[in-house]
């Protein structure tokens, strides 16, 4: 699709308006989630050579922000997950965004450290997974010989919380030399950095649990290092308040997302991304007002509804998950209001090509 046919729409759709994000102008504003696909080499990390199509073929987006990559070997969770911190790896995401730029597209990578959502049979020498408490989630998680019950973590040392940050600060570095335009931090989904941020799961006595300043100080510290690399203004940041995915709960969330964002302003952060959950409080109208930058709200959008944010000043972009797996080509839909292809949650996570990079565009459907 052209960019001729996104501007046509710019004076009937804010969708299709410009924005800054960092030190970047968005030609629309969607942006496709990031979303975990399977898709790369289970031994290497190394993303497969379909992901190059895969992120092409959405070019269009204002800005693709990719699936998680674990930033270090004991960040894994996932069967077929891609990462950051290998030569080998590096490479391979030149690939993606080398087929994104050429589209005139813009790509942040998403850093995403599991912690104790991992398993040993998915980290080095069969390493236990480690976590700011030795508390084990309910559950299961998904690995090549298929769903195993998670196991209690270990409890980081004080002195090796520093390393993880390190590996932050590399990764964001090697996403850069592999062509990304920034990163994002996935505090979210009950993952690494949400773990230290809510009770339910930090039960540190140290300076990293307590009170929401500690227990937010993990992720600041992180995306400090990440700032530090690449410059605020390539940094975003993903959260999802309640969401509880992965047995994640904290006890007064308001609270803890409160303080987290009000200290999130201060960085000059490229942006913040704010997933609308299952919870009756609406945290994306409740964060608004206490970010100044930037603001990306995603969770069960339509265009319709997207829209709406960007008109009344909800939101300055808006992000889409599954209706962008099976729509490479949203904006043109969007814009021709055109059907949707369905997405099909049996390949969301398989192998092969199948649902991946087969879904057709419009002028193939």
């Amino acid at each position: 699709m052209s960019l001729h046919l996104i501007n046509q729409g710019t004076d009937m759709n804010p969708l299709f308006s410009n924005t800054r994000i960092g030190r970047y102008t968005l030609r629309n504003r969607l942006v496709m989630a990031p979303m975990t696909r399977s898709r790369a080499d289970d031994t290497t990390g190394v993303s497969s050579p379909m992901a190059a199509d895969y992120y092409g073929q959405r070019a269009d987006a204002g800005l693709i922000i990719t699936e998680g990559a674990y930033p270090a070997p004991m960040g894994k969770g996932y069967v077929r997950t891609p990462g950051i911190h290998s030569e080998a790896q590096i490479e391979a995401w030149k690939h993606v965004t080398g087929a994104v730029h050429a589209k005139g597209g813009l790509i942040f990578l998403q850093l995403m450290h599991t912690g104790r959502i991992s398993h040993p049979s998915l980290l080095p020498d069969g390493a236990t997974p480690v976590a700011p408490s030795a508390i084990r989630p309910a559950g299961t998680v998904f690995t090549a010989t298929g769903p195993q019950e998670f196991v209690q973590p270990r409890a980081l040392e004080t002195s090796e919380i520093a390393e993880i940050v390190l590996g932050y600060r590399l990764a964001t570095r090697k996403a850069l030399l592999a062509g990304f335009d920034g990163v994002e931090l996935h505090a979210a989904s009950g993952y690494l950095p949400e773990q230290f941020l809510s009770s339910g799961t930090n039960q540190r006595t140290d300076l990293y649990g307590g009170s929401p300043a500690n227990r937010a100080r993990f992720i600041l510290e992180v995306l400090g290092a990440m700032s530090q690399e690449a410059g605020s203004d390539r940094v975003g940041i993903k959260i999802a308040p309640e969401m509880g995915f992965n047995d994640v709960a904290d006890a007064t969330p308001q609270d803890t997302y409160r303080y987290l964002v009000g200290q999130l302003s201060a960085l000059k952060l490229a942006y913040l991304h704010v997933v609308r959950t299952g919870s009756e409080f609406d945290y994306r109208t409740f964060l608004r007002p206490l970010f100044d930058g930037p603001y990306l709200a995603g969770g069960g959008l339509t265009s319709e509804t997207a829209q709406a944010l960007i008109e009344q000043d909800k939101a300055d972009a808006t992000v889409f998950g599954s209706l962008y797996l099976a729509n490479p080509d949203l904006p043109q839909r969007f814009l021709g209001r055109a059907s949707f292809n369905t997405p099909d949650r049996d390949t969301f996570y398989s192998p092969g090509p199948a649902g991946y990079i087969d879904y057709p565009a419009l002028e193939k459907a």
